[in-house]
């Protein structure tokens, strides 16, 4: 088994001799094995026969692409299609000489891929699971599919990055940051995963996108009861926060317009509100044309640079064109019509309406605490969830020195021992 060492002489890399299965795409799992390489694992990455999609994003070459050097240095990769039995039959194989698999598939998919908690700990008692998932396991929006994009409109996140004219949200400097916070968090839920394993068995850890999103905001993320909630029940009151343009432009921070030809990553205004449209692939491009009505030459690679400036003018009117056919209607008649199709689009949320959310709750991404000064207060939930279960907070947040009498006293007992 190979492992990566730290490079300096006699010193053992601190995963060396641990195998991680990166059967992870795109960003959040790529990222997050790739630190774990980073550790001195063996990170193997088992994609399908035609790649990784990051592969082919953005290529200076076939198959060669910035983006996909950045995520998975330090790694051997195999090719396996897991839609046949031989492809299965391999990957089962790989699976029973592993420590930890990382996996980002729906859930659906991963039973058919034979990559669920249930099959994998079947094969291997002792592989320590983590599945990364748009919005958590349970919950109605369990089995939609997301990317970035997505979890920052759903979470709230979208509005933290706002600017001084009247626009559209957009991420923040472009960053896919809950991909890469839930990266962090698929590495950290490995290495607690491996320290608390025994002989026969290995936990099951689940982590989201939209709880990655949460947790950047969990200092913003707090409510406390007795002062938030009436305020947060009148804006719900007042219905949909961004019917008019003046909704907008009467908040503080502001946000900036995104690139005028990208029509499919970005944000749109609706009639009564906004909606995040995140489309990465051409199929879902082509099904946005469809419902949009709009006719699209350049789908297969919006990112291409006009080859003049007559096509920038023609990709441009089209770009207005999607703009004037999502203002026309309600954000939610576009989420259900893009949902039809299986095309990753939400509306765009503040972060201080999401304490009651269905999906949030559904997952334990809010939870209620008691501190003696103020009460209860509502905060971000416990992000991992080990073995289909997010463990509650024992406690709030300590007063100063509130627990030196237990801490010193058993330190003094383990001293004169």
């Amino acid at each position: 088994m190979s492992g990566v060492t730290d490079g300096r002489a006699g010193r053992r890399s601190p995963l060396a001799g641990i195998r991680v299965l990166d059967y992870g795409q795109y960003v959040a799992a790529p990222f997050g094995t790739m630190l774990l390489a980073d550790l001195g694992a063996d990170v193997v990455k088992v994609e399908p026969p035609t790649g990784d999609q990051w592969r082919h994003y953005e290529p200076f070459a076939p198959g060669e692409s910035r983006y996909f050097y950045a995520l998975n240095r330090n790694k051997r990769s195999v090719a396996l299609d897991l839609k046949t039995s031989e492809g299965r039959a391999k990957s089962r194989e790989l699976i029973r000489t592993a420590d930890a698999l990382v996996q980002n598939c729906l859930p659906e998919r991963a039973k058919r891929f034979e990559l669920d908690r249930e099959t994998v700990r079947e094969i291997n008692p002792r592989c320590v699971w983590v599945s990364i998932s748009a919005f958590g396991s349970e919950g109605p929006d369990a089995q939609r599919p997301a990317y970035d994009l997505i979890a920052q409109a759903l979470s709230g996140l979208l509005m933290a990055d706002t600017r001084p004219d009247d626009t559209v949200p957009r991420r923040m400097g472009g960053l896919a940051v809950a991909d890469f916070t839930c990266g962090l968090l698929a590495a950290i839920a490995v290495l607690a995963g491996l320290a608390a394993r025994d002989d026969e068995q290995s936990h099951g850890i689940e982590v989201s996108l939209l709880g990655a999103a949460l947790a950047l905001q969990a200092q913003r993320f707090v409510s406390v009861e007795a002062m938030d909630r009436p305020m947060r029940a009148e804006r719900l009151e007042e219905g949909p926060p961004f019917a008019t343009p003046e909704d907008l432009t009467s908040l503080a921070d502001r946000i900036a317009r995104l690139d005028e030809l990208e029509p499919y990553y970005r944000t749109y205004r609706c009639a009564d509100g906004f909606l995040a449209l995140a489309c990465l692939n051409t199929r879902h491009r082509l099904e946005v044309c469809a419902v949009l009505g709009l006719d699209d030459p350049w789908a297969a690679d919006p990112q291409a640079a006009p080859a003049d400036e007559g096509e920038r003018l023609r990709r441009l009117a089209h770009a207005r064109g999607a703009e004037d056919a999502f203002a026309g209607r309600p954000v939610a008649e576009w989420v259900e019509a893009l949902g039809a199709r299986g095309i990753p689009a939400s509306e765009v949320r503040l972060l201080d309406l999401l304490y009651e959310d269905g999906q949030v709750e559904a997952n334990g991404l809010v939870q209620t605490v008691t501190q003696p000064a103020v009460g209860d207060v509502r905060l971000l939930g416990n992000v991992f969830k080990v073995d289909g279960e997010a463990a509650p907070a024992a406690r709030g947040a300590p007063g100063l020195g509130e627990h030196a009498p237990e801490l010193l006293k058993a330190e003094a007992t383990e001293a004169a021992s």
